[in-house]
């Protein structure tokens, strides 16, 4: 018996060709969310260690205060762009489940069609193993008497 095609199959492999694509973009989103969150702690550090000189005129003060203010700045830009950064990861892990559910619907009629395949192959070979039965019990040998209940 010839095996019937899966007519689906070339959107099944598109959709798991988008599948993976989104995974590699969900895991290189996570990945630049992970580094600006690292940054970002890297400023903070930074800026919690800074210190004011003990001893100086006014002019290195007033320097060390814009230089504190320039330093906390930066470190407060990093937290929001990491922030943004794990934003952005998050709507694109979603978009990569999404792309998941279209590609696992498709794989359940893929199964769907192979498992009605396997029945109707099963249903071939007994039609055929009950139509040589059936033959041989009418071909009985000339003057034998057909079995009956």
């Amino acid at each position: 018996m010839k095996r019937s095609t899966f007519r689906l199959q070339a959107v099944l492999e598109l959709r798991r060709t988008q599948e993976r694509a989104a995974a590699v973009a969900s895991a290189e989103a996570a990945r630049a969310a992970a580094e600006a969150a690292r940054q970002a702690t890297a400023y903070e550090t930074a800026l919690a260690a800074a210190t004011l000189p003990r001893t100086s005129s006014s002019e290195d003060f007033r320097a060390a205060m814009t230089l504190l203010r320039v330093a906390a700045t930066d470190a407060s830009d990093a937290r929001a762009a990491a922030t943004a950064s794990a934003e952005q990861a998050e709507a694109v892990r979603a978009l990569w489940t999404a792309a998941a559910q279209r590609t696992r619907g498709l794989e359940r009629l893929r199964e769907r069609h192979l498992e009605q395949q396997l029945i109707a192959e099963l249903a071939a070979e007994e039609r055929a193993v009950d139509d040589l039965v059936t033959g041989r019990a009418g071909r009985g040998t000339p003057g034998e008497v057909p079995w009956t209940p």
